[in-house]
């Protein structure tokens, strides 16, 4: 099994916003692959850009992609076809240049074509014509020398993505039966729009194995592009994507099977979650954790092989054993813990001492020192003393 991963577009974390700065950071958090956005067009000054990113990518055998314009109307009237195609076609230019490995495109709305024969099989026609028209630009140029993977590789194959609303063209059934009829196109399986249509239909490991199984048996392909990104949706239309963490859409669920059931796949993911390499990484990590409980699974059932040889038992038999062995051990813990419980007595809350009044205290009356009033006592009789006898010495003069 072969699975690579990626944000579609240059990482948030990248200080540089180049396309060749996101592929050294893309590489450097251990992620494989990477997807260009051409959200409504090409601009001629990007094209330097997209050289220095196909030669490194050419070199370090580093998985380039590129989507094509977000709105687009195939299904239109003459004009109208015209003008996507026209975009879609500045997309291919840009995606040859960078060794794109897909280029991915909507469908657009019904234009007033049933659904069903009639709106398949003008998509088919249209599609068609893309295929013929990338391998030409890919043949046109092989003695270029500034292009040495055109003259190794192959043309990009031309990606039809499914669609997250009703009124667009591009249920799973849609974009398989036109895949199965026109060589050079394959499906991009964009899970959060498979969820929003079928009103949360992917919950659990084997609702992503019906889904691969559906296209292995439609196609005939092992080789699946897929982008994931949590989504919020309602009465069957996706409203815009979210984190993978804020979702119904889990990861979890698709990293099981991806490591449990999946070892026939060669798939790419490509994170169209707001965080961009947050939630890549976020998947990265998932898919190793599965991996890791898979190896923990295969050493308990090696282990158990050998066991029951020694013992002389099936493999079967010393399973039930451990497990017998197990049920003892934890019924004997939880008596263990009851007895504990029931030894443990409720506390006794204290009862609250009564704390003795304090009396208030009197305060002393203050009096006059002793020897203070004495010596005014004795200071008025000086007094007198001396005015008398002025007094008598005034009569002798």
């Amino acid at each position: 099994m072969s699975v690579r991963m990626g944000p579609a577009g240059v990482p948030l974390s990248c200080k540089g916003r180049t396309i060749v700065e996101g592929m050294d950071d893309v590489i450097s958090l251990g992620l494989d692959t990477m997807e260009i956005q051409t959200v409504r067009m090409v601009q001629p000054h990007h094209f330097d850009q997209y050289w220095q990113a196909g030669v490194l990518s050419h070199k370090a055998e580093f998985e380039m992609n590129i989507h094509g314009p977000y709105y687009a109307e195939l299904l239109g009237d003459r004009v109208q076809r015209n003008r996507a195609l026209a975009k879609l076609e500045t997309s291919m230019q840009a995606g040859k240049v960078i060794n794109a490995r897909h280029i991915t495109t909507h469908v657009g709305p019904y234009c007033g074509y049933n659904r069903g024969t009639e709106a398949n099989q003008q998509v088919a026609n249209v599609l068609a014509g893309v295929v013929e028209r990338s391998a030409q630009l890919w043949e046109d140029e092989t003695e270029y020398p500034a292009f040495p993977w055109l003259q190794d590789g192959t043309p990009m194959k031309v990606g039809v993505e499914t669609s997250g609303r009703q009124e667009l063209w591009g249920t799973l059934e849609e974009v398989l039966e036109v895949v199965n009829h026109v060589e050079g196109t394959v499906p991009v399986l964009n899970m959060a729009h498979i969820h929003a249509r079928g009103h949360g239909r992917l919950k659990t490991s084997e609702d992503y194995g019906e889904l691969f199984d559906q296209v292995r048996t439609t196609i005939g392909t092992k080789t699946f592009y897929c982008h994931f990104s949590g989504v919020e949706h309602r009465m069957g239309n996706a409203q815009h994507y979210t984190q993978i963490k804020k979702s119904d859409l889990n990861f979890e669920p698709l990293a099981e099977f991806l490591i449990e059931e999946g070892d026939w796949l060669d798939v790419t993911i490509i994170s169209d979650s707001p965080l961009l390499e947050h939630d890549a990484m976020y998947m990265m990590q998932h898919i190793e954790r599965s991996r890791h409980k898979q190896l923990e699974r295969k050493a308990r059932e090696d282990r158990r092989r050998a066991l029951a040889a020694q013992a002389g038992m099936s493999p079967e038999e010393m399973e039930a054993r451990e497990k017998a062995e197990k049920e003892k051990r934890l019924a004997a813990q939880d008596e263990a813990a009851k007895a504990e419980l029931k030894k443990v007595e409720t506390p006794k809350v204290p009862k609250e001492e009564k704390k003795p009044e304090k009396k208030p205290e009197k305060k002393p009356e203050k009096k006059a020192p002793a020897k203070k009033e004495a010596a005014k006592k004795g200071a008025a009789k000086k007094d007198d003393g001396f005015f008398e006898e002025a007094k008598e010495d005034d009569d002798l003069f």
